[in-house]
């Protein structure tokens, strides 16, 4: 991992801390936005998947299948030497 990396972690999780403590601030204040921010973030990536989602399926390129394969022959079966031994014992 370099030290890039490192850095937007840290910038993540001091980012994280910060909105934390304006959301608490916010409803210690009693503030309708401090609530209906961070609920329209959620709601808002929420639909963004979503979309998302429904634009793959809609836009995916899929081969159909043709089905099984089955090998047919228009020559007539002809018995082996063990069947036809068997079914002459039979008679």
């Amino acid at each position: 991992m370099n030290e890039t990396s490192r850095a937007q972690g840290w910038a993540i999780c001091g980012s994280a801390g910060l909105a934390a403590l304006l959301f608490v601030v916010g409803i210690l204040n009693g503030r309708y936005w401090a609530i209906a921010i961070p609920v329209a973030v959620v709601t808002l990536f929420a639909l963004g998947l979503v979309a998302w989602v429904g634009f793959t399926i809609a836009t995916i390129q899929v081969e159909t299948d043709s089905g099984p394969e089955i090998l047919t022959t228009d020559e007539p079966r002809v018995a082996s030497a063990a069947e036809s031994i068997s079914a002459e014992d039979a008679a």
